[in-house]
């Protein structure tokens, strides 16, 4: 839907302003190449099942379920700074719903998942990888990592405090021998790719890295990375997220050609100024913190409270992120009798989360309103 409507946007803005030579620099090519090759690289480690034999290693020590959630909530925290918050809810929440429901109610299980959520959404804004928004602003602001991570680490830390005093909802019962042995038997589970394979998937998910960092040029990273799918592993390919890389183009035309527009250039800059922070959090809440990003930025040079804006903004309803949707999909199927209560939790804990946030950024960095 996001798709269609941004392109259909785009295509009514091609009315006004005709197809010119000038399209060409609408198009953001160092996010959209950058962006292709996490995903398709993120896409060979999470099938190689890296992710979870290490996770069934760790749930061996565990001997509670709060324990167990907390591992649970927080490989989902600190793995999404690196793999995106959809990869790591698309990793774990599957996992919780295979080990939780032999020691926990469907109501818990929709706790720990809502959790996840929260620290896959937070811990993601901590670094330029870790969401879509973070990566397009980080290159469309021309930001150096530095100023990224100083920027966003105390959000991050307010955040890791949050989720660990949430833990203490989650009740300190054992886990039963059952579970155990499930893990165990995920544990001696063989990973999928060969060592030669996960070798080069490492190797390429450092080179995207180092052009994060701006070490090296995109366009020999995307060569480098579509050349060794295409020659080891040609599948890898289906895991890049096409719509999403669509959805970043038609936005990028839609704003290119409504910075053309004068009236409409001045009217909107004028309206954004001194409100980024705010306004990119209420969007956020409507049309997704990533659409918000890129619809805003062609309007304002204020990036740190855009970038703010839209990291706290994936907080609140259950569309101001993308990835919310995917755990709310998988506990739904799994636990179709709790969606309601679901729904109900998740705007709960993601209010106060957002609440908290937005309180601590007043008290921060008072210059955001």
């Amino acid at each position: 839907m996001v798709l269609f409507l941004a392109g259909t946007a785009a295509l009514a803005s091609m009315i006004v302003v005709p197809p010119t030579a000038a399209y060409a620099g609408y198009i953001n090519m160092p996010v959209l190449s950058v962006l292709f090759c996490l995903m398709v690289v993120i896409g060979g480690l999470r099938e190689s099942g890296v992710f979870a034999a290490v996770l069934a290693r760790l749930l061996l020590r565990l001997g509670t379920m709060r324990q167990l959630a907390a591992v649970l909530i927080f490989s989902c925290f600190f793995v999404s700074m690196w793999v995106t918050n959809d990869v790591s809810l698309l990793t774990f929440v599957p996992f919780s719903l295979m080990a939780l429901p032999r020691i926990s109610s469907e109501r818990q299980i929709a706790l720990v998942i809502v959790l996840q959520t929260l620290a896959a959404n937070l811990g993601s804004m901590c670094t330029p990888v870790g969401n879509p928004q973070n990566l397009y602003l980080y290159f469309y602001y021309g930001m150096d990592l530095g100023t990224f991570l100083s920027l966003l680490l105390p959000y991050t830390l307010v955040s890791l405090a949050l989720l660990a005093l949430s833990v203490f909802l989650l009740p300190g019962t054992p886990i039963p021998v059952s579970a155990r042995l499930a893990a165990r038997r995920t544990r001696n589970l063989p990973v999928l790719a060969p060592p030669r394979q996960l070798w080069l998937l490492g190797g390429m998910f450092s080179l995207s890295l180092l052009t994060v960092a701006h070490v090296l040029d995109y366009r020999l990273t995307l060569a480098i990375v579509a050349a060794v799918t295409a020659l080891t592993r040609p599948r890898y390919f289906r895991y890049a997220d096409y719509r999403l890389l669509g959805t970043f183009v038609a936005f990028f035309v839609l704003i290119g050609n409504m910075s053309q527009l004068t009236a409409f250039r001045e009217i909107l800059t004028e309206y954004l100024a001194g409100h980024e922070f705010l306004i990119a959090l209420l969007a956020s809440q409507i049309i997704s913190n990533v659409p918000a990003a890129v619809l805003l930025s062609g309007f304002t040079d204020q990036g740190a409270a855009l970038l703010l804006g839209t990291d706290i903004g994936g907080l609140g309803t259950l569309v101001a992120s993308m990835a919310s949707l995917i755990s709310y999909g998988m506990f739904v199927r799994a636990c179709p009798r709790q969606q309601g209560w679901y729904l109900k939790l998740f705007t709960l804990l993601n209010l106060a989360y957002l609440l908290v946030l937005v309180l601590f950024a007043w008290l921060y960095d008072p210059y955001l309103y």
